[in-house]
């Protein structure tokens, strides 16, 4: 064989293996990007099971909570009728006349008239009052705040 002919030879060989080297390289690519399209789908899916899983416990706890709203509703409501027997009761069995009676009546009065506030505003109704009540007369509530947390720091600390 001549020299030239080997040399054909040479780089017939040398741009067959640049051709296979190129095919290696566009095959990895390949793989590479249907590699990382599988890692980015797995992560979507992730995310959105990870989204479900916190909505699904969001949606939990605020049913948990409005049905503990309800029943503290429920039970404030319960002691206004409470509040209202017991008014009765006391009305019933205390004294009719006299100093005493007086004093039975304005008891009675008083449990069945805070009775009937509980039950009819119960807790909301409660909450929004006394919104509004502190909103109508903000220093007497900053004073009775300032009064509250005095005493009930002085029992804390005893």
């Amino acid at each position: 064989m001549s020299t030239q002919t080997r040399k054909d030879q040479g780089q017939e060989h040398l741009q067959r293996a640049k051709d296979s080297a190129s095919q290696a390289a566009d095959k990895a690519k390949e793989g590479a990007s249907s590699a990382f399209d599988h890692v980015k789908d797995a992560a979507s899916q992730v995310g959105q099971a990870a989204g479900s899983a916190a909505s699904a416990a969001g949606q939990a706890v605020g049913n948990a909570a409005s049905t503990l709203g309800h029943k503290a509703e429920d039970a404030t409501a319960a002691m206004g009728r409470g509040m209202e027997n017991l008014g009765e009761k006391v009305r019933q069995k205390g004294p009719e006349s006299g100093f005493l009676g007086s004093a039975t009546r304005t008891v009675a009065d008083a449990l069945e008239n805070t009775g009937e506030y509980l039950e009819e505003k119960k807790l909301s109704g409660m909450a929004g009052d006394l919104t509004d009540l502190v909103r109508n007369n903000p220093i007497p509530a900053l004073l009775v705040g300032i009064g509250l947390g005095f005493l009930l720091g002085r029992a804390l600390r005893s």
